[in-house]
């Protein structure tokens, strides 16, 4: 591959570069993106370019995608070189993003710890994780275990269902909707709002508008009646978060909370329901859920790609010329697809998680214990209720939802036969029926510190 700017020290360098030469790139966007093809790609790109490929995320978007898992690690490790903060981008610093483009609801600047780095993201971070370490995980168990018999009582008369709209969609979005304090329609039109932001097309800035104001309504609410939930709790920690700053890291938690946990439970049952030697070894015993949810975080991670960091010097990175000021996305899914770590048989070890699905560094997701716990829990209830649940179409008619960040299933539909549902469970109706029997809806029982529940 030609080097996509000028040699170091050249006269005709930019100090601000416009990232990887636009004839080199390869779009990971558009209607032929298929996520059924995003594995061969990225090898396909791994062959070419080596570590660290030139790609276009949208239209005049040019960035690095960083494939190689030694690579990503220093890229998530090193702020000084690595900045996460976009007012470092070069494209942006230029006028170069136009204000509708689809990618920026994604890699816009936000008051965020996504967002920040040093101190600013420690006392952002310390905020959000001292919250979601409130929540109690055998309280959380009991409650997913109770949504997702609801949910199968739902549809347990047609003999049939969409596993992802009917399950995996709705599932996380009543949980993680109570845990922000937020009543079921208001979370309903917050997944929209959500899936719309990540879905990187025309209608994504809209969707992040209306995400905004479903979430600063939210604030004001709390703020004059603060309850037992995540948001009060960010609204009166010690950190004194701004509303904005809570607004924007509400945000965050919600479209990486949310979609990562839709994408990993529906992904665990496609493999489920296509792959024999993993349901057996699952159902046999050989496999533990968590030993089957780690495969699938190392083979199909439910992030795809992950925006992003932005170069703070000219370097030599993975081969490639970077200049200060260019975009690199995390390719989370290709670094743990790296040959250099895997073993020869290019199966990961059973047990290991040195994946890099939930990041790596500072930045590490700190909400990815609760969403092993809601995944855990939706994969094992459904396992026992629908025993002989089987996929309804052929593998090859499964469709993808086209995004450059997620590889997620559009739908998933199954045929099951006979239910096997305890007595008495009924469809939720609202997001306080997810609470556990006896409790009130999410009362403060469900957020007790709990430092016996390794969630």
């Amino acid at each position: 591959m030609s080097t996509p700017h000028p040699p170091a020290g050249s006269a005709a360098r930019c100090p601000w570069s416009a990232g990887p030469s636009a004839s080199s790139t390869t779009p990971l966007y558009g209607p032929e993106l298929d996520g059924d093809r995003m594995t061969l790609l990225y090898e396909e790109m791994r062959a070419e370019h080596g570590p660290v490929a030139p790609v276009s995320m949208a239209p005049g978007i040019d960035a690095w995608l960083v494939m190689g898992h030694r690579e990503l690690l220093r890229l998530t490790r090193e702020e000084g070189d690595f900045s996460h903060d976009p007012r470092h981008w070069g494209l942006l610093r230029e006028g170069r993003v136009p204000a509708d483009s689809p990618i920026l609801p994604m890699v816009g600047w936000r008051p965020a710890l996504l967002f920040a780095d040093g101190q600013q993201h420690r006392r952002m971070r310390a905020a959000v994780s001292d919250a979601l370490a409130r929540i109690n995980g055998h309280e959380l168990r009991r409650s997913v275990r109770a949504a997702a018999e609801g949910l199968i009582a739902s549809f347990a008369g047609r003999g049939e269902a969409d596993l992802v709209a009917d399950y995996a969609r709705t599932l996380p979005m009543r949980v993680i909707s109570g845990l922000l304090g937020v009543d079921d329609r208001t979370g309903r039109e917050l997944v929209e709002a959500v899936a719309g932001t990540v879905s990187a097309t025309s209608g994504s800035a809209d969707a992040s508008r209306r995400m905004g104001a479903i979430l600063y309504g939210l604030i004001k609410e709390k703020r004059s009646e603060p309850g037992e939930d995540i948001t009060s709790a960010l609204l009166k920690h010690p950190a004194e978060l701004t509303d904005e700053e809570v607004l924007h890291n509400l945000v965050v938690m919600f479209v990486a909370g949310n979609q990562t946990t839709v994408n990993w439970i529906a992904t665990t049952l496609r493999i489920l329901l296509t792959d024999p030697a993993f349901r057996s070894s699952l159902a046999g015993g050989h496999l533990s859920v968590d030993d089957a949810l780690d495969l699938v975080l190392w083979r199909f991670p439910p992030t795809q790609n992950f925006p992003a960091r932005y170069a703070t010097r000219d370097m030599r990175f993975g081969g490639q010329d970077v200049r200060a000021g260019d975009m690199l996305v995390l390719g989370l899914a290709a670094a743990n697809a790296d040959p250099e770590i895997l073993p020869a048989d290019g199966v990961p070890v059973v047990g290991n998680r040195s994946h890099l699905a939930f990041g790596a560094g500072p930045h590490t997701c700190p909400a990815q214990d609760p969403a092993r716990l809601i995944t855990r829990t939706a994969v094992d209830t459904i396992r026992h209720r629908l025993p002989d649940l089987e996929l309804g179409v052929p593998e090859t008619e499964l469709e993808w939802i086209k995004s450059p960040w997620s590889k997620g299933l559009g739908a998933l539909p199954v045929r099951f036969g006979r239910p096997q549902l305890p007595q008495g469970a009924v469809p939720p109706q609202s997001a306080g029926d997810l609470a556990p029997p006896g409790t009130a809806p999410w009362s403060a029982s469900t957020f007790r510190p709990s430092s016996t529940v390794p969630y």
